[in-house]
């Protein structure tokens, strides 16, 4: 890749990485008024996705998907303010962290309840098929969720009807504090599932973005001229606790050992390396101002005013 293409992703990665070590800080002081579930140690996968789509394509996902949401472009400040259950925010302070969505960026939005994002992302891709403008829907969801039954079930129906949608599992290796190993009678065999209806399925394992970026690059071409369906299995690993700003090492289901390879080849400071030290400096100071910007924004924004516990509510 060209120093421009590796500053590019440099600049997603580390964006996305401070908004989310920002919003550790500032959430035990209990202005941000929903759970969060954090993506750090993650951020390569959404990162290396959405830098081959378009403004065209749309993304979806589950309650970790801060990451998505900034990697496609959604707003910062619409984000943070709906942390903090403002009226600007993008779900006007009614959704939180789990519920993000975007629609001018291409953001259908994000789900708490697991898998649920992946029926609804097969809608869009059938959408973009019947609109034949060469779209394409990426779906994010953790491993958890491809053992809920809406995985097989939907993707059969892509398959069936070769939609433009790209499943991307970010396999973290845990569903909450439940392992895989013991989920799954067979814990290497997501890609499986997918090669048995005869969508093709890529397994990086060791979470390197310019591979994840390879592979979503070929098979979204390939998408955009009727190809049909495919799935990327990325193994990575959450360095904070299932939900919440804190690690959670102490709480007997798995150890801090398990991190260390994760953080010897970090994807952020990977890349950090491969930036001049003048362009990385300049990155790295505008996204802690824009982030500061952000904050302010929420902390200015007032909250929602108390009929509009009625709009947007349907029977």
């Amino acid at each position: 890749m060209s120093p421009a293409d590796v500053s590019r992703l440099y600049r997603s990665l580390k964006r996305i990485r401070r908004f989310e070590e920002v919003t550790a800080e500032i959430y035990p002081s209990d202005k941000i008024k929903s759970p969060v579930h954090l993506a750090i140690g993650q951020e390569q996968v959404s990162v290396a996705v959405c830098d081959v789509l378009g403004a065209g394509d749309w993304v979806g996902g589950s309650y970790r998907s801060h990451a998505m949401y900034l990697a496609k472009g959604g707003s910062m400040p619409a984000m943070m303010a709906e942390m903090y259950g403002k009226d600007t925010g993008c779900c006007r302070g009614k959704g939180g962290s789990m519920h993000v969505i975007d629609v001018s960026a291409g953001v259908m939005g994000s789900s708490a309840v697991v898998a649920t994002q992946i029926p609804v992302a097969a809608g869009y891709a059938l959408a973009a098929k019947r609109a034949h403008a060469g779209h394409v829907v990426a779906v994010f969801f953790g491993d958890g969720a491809s053992e809920e039954g809406c995985f097989y079930e939907t993707l059969n129906f892509a398959a069936l009807h070769a939609l433009p949608i790209l499943f991307i599992c970010e396999n973290n290796g845990y569903a909450i504090h439940e392992p895989i190993a013991k989920r799954r009678a067979k814990p290497d065999e997501i890609c499986s599932v997918a090669e048995s209806l005869g969508v093709p399925a890529h397994r990086v394992d060791d979470g390197d973005v310019f591979a994840i970026r390879r592979i979503a690059e070929d098979v979204v071409r390939r998408m955009r001229k009727g190809g049909g369906p495919a799935l990327i299995e990325a193994k990575v690993y959450r360095w904070r606790e299932h939900v919440g700003p804190n690690e959670d090492y102490d709480q007997g289901y798995r150890f801090e050992d398990e991190v260390v390879p994760w953080k010897r080849t970090d994807q952020v400071e990977r890349l950090a390396a491969m930036v001049d030290d003048a362009a990385r400096a300049r990155i790295d100071s505008e996204i802690e101002t824009e982030i500061a910007d952000a904050v302010r924004f929420a902390e200015e924004s007032p909250i929602p005013a108390a009929k509009e516990v009625f709009s947007d509510v349907y029977a």
